[in-house]
């Protein structure tokens, strides 16, 4: 047996257990106590993972490491996600971390994930059911503790920017167990009331342990079924809750949302200015145009007195009363020629005239008429007399007064052509030259 082939290095052997173990091993999560915290000039973060019986080194690289919310220290317990290694020139393995928080903080981010998850299922964040907020707020709940710095930033640009605005204060806890339950019960009767423009939702700063009130499924749904539209700024620009995602509106800051809500007194001043100063210079124009109609209608007025526009009208007058007599007077000899050439015509069509017209013609024509009434009657007689010669060739009379007969049936009165067509019987009548014999059939065909 070879046993060269079988033989390692250290780093061989090491290759091999790097190997092994990061295919083992997916992305894993681990809880645990940090240990021999260590951060030298490179940025790079050394530390172990441990518990009461066992730990683990760790390695949290730079890039990652500026990503970090907290400081990590020695004893703090935390939420770690890394890959399993091996440092071959050791032979220690060790967990490479891409993220790290802190272990209370993990479970809450945890729970708001699930939380956050299921209700965007079921549509509560979709953008479509949002409500637009109005054009302009004249009454907005504050829906926030009363002493905190949220309210004070909340108010001071309001006061700043738009003073008229009517400003509800609607007191209440903003963490703690109580806080979620208070928090719904106010917005719910503030939407009630129907009094508000906009509710305004809002709290300072914080961990996400004190903003969890914010993150509650009561509140977050009751948001959602507002009828009055809901802003949502609770913390800093960083930190989002549930009811940043159901809110019809997110702001980053108490401070943005205040301003978001309200426009600056000064822009609206300087945009009444502006309209005040466009309406005057509309007024000048109109009025201007106005003057010009009234000049010009003046000057028609002055060239267009009463006593000219009664003359112009007379002249018309005149004019147009010529034109009429020359028109009737023409139209009156054009229908007197009409009638002359009427009564010519109809003294040459005179009904006398006609009739001894027709009178002398009528004479001319009877000698004519009776001539051709004789001719026509001559043709007709011997056209006749040769359709009778034709009739009598072809008569059956002519064939019985040669000495033959002509058999019918007696019922139906039919011919009889063959003795095939009787049976011993039957009754005929024979038809001769001078009349009709009575015959009974006595034997059948032969």
């Amino acid at each position: 047996m070879d046993r060269s082939a079988q033989i390692l290095t250290p780093s061989q052997l090491n290759i091999l257990a790097r190997d092994l173990l990061e295919g083992a091993f997916p992305l894993i999560w681990v809880e645990a106590e940090l240990g021999s915290v260590t951060r030298p000039a490179s940025g790079h973060m050394y530390f172990t993972l441990k518990d009461a019986r066992s730990q683990i080194r760790a390695a949290l690289f730079k890039p990652k490491s500026q990503w970090l919310k907290f400081v990590p220290r020695e004893g703090m317990r935390v939420l770690a996600r890394g890959r399993l290694t091996l440092y071959e020139a050791r032979g220690e393995y060790q967990m490479v971390l891409d993220h790290m928080e802190e272990a209370g903080e993990g479970a809450l981010r945890r729970a708001f994930e699930q939380l956050k998850a299921r209700l965007e299922a079921e549509g509560l964040f979709a953008p479509e059911r949002k409500r637009p907020m109005p054009a302009h707020v004249r009454r907005l709940a504050v829906i926030t503790s009363p002493t905190g710095a949220a309210v004070r930033d909340v108010l001071s640009v309001l006061e700043r920017r738009f003073p008229m605005l009517e400003v509800d204060l609607l007191p209440s806890l903003v963490q703690g167990d109580s806080a979620a339950a208070q928090l719904t019960s106010l917005l719910r009767s503030a939407d009630a009331s129907g009094r508000y423009d906009v509710i305004l939702l809002t709290r300072g700063g914080g961990s996400m342990e004190d903003l969890w009130a914010f993150n509650d499924e009561q509140l977050t749904r009751a948001i959602a079924a507002s009828q009055t539209p809901v802003v949502s700024a609770v913390g800093h620009e960083t930190d989002f809750s549930l009811a940043d995602f159901a809110a019809d509106l997110r702001a980053p800051t108490p401070s943005v949302a205040a301003e978001l809500l309200v426009p600056d007194q000064r822009d609206l001043l300087l945009r009444v200015r502006r309209l005040d100063a466009r309406l005057a210079q509309l007024q000048r124009h109109s009025l201007g145009q106005a003057m010009q109609r009234a000049d010009r209608a003046l000057l028609r007025l002055n060239a267009q007195s009463p006593q000219s526009r009664l003359q112009l009208l007379q002249r018309r007058q005149q004019d147009v009363a010529r034109r009429l007599h020359a028109a009737w007077t023409t139209q009156h000899q054009g229908r007197l020629a009409h009638l002359r050439h009427a009564a010519a015509v109809l003294r040459s069509g005179h009904p006398q005239r006609r009739l001894d017209a027709l009178r002398e013609r009528l004479q001319r024509l009877l000698p004519r008429a009776d001539s051709a009434i004789g001719r026509q009657l001559q043709r007709d007689n011997l056209r006749l007399r040769a359709l009778a010669r034709s009739m009598e060739a072809v008569s059956p009379l002519a064939t019985v007064a040669r000495g033959y007969a002509i058999l019918t049936r007696e019922d139906d009165g039919s011919l009889v052509r063959s003795p095939l067509q009787v049976r011993p019987g039957d009754t005929l009548k024979a038809r001769v030259q001078d009349g009709v014999i009575d015959v009974t059939v006595n034997e059948p065909a032969r």
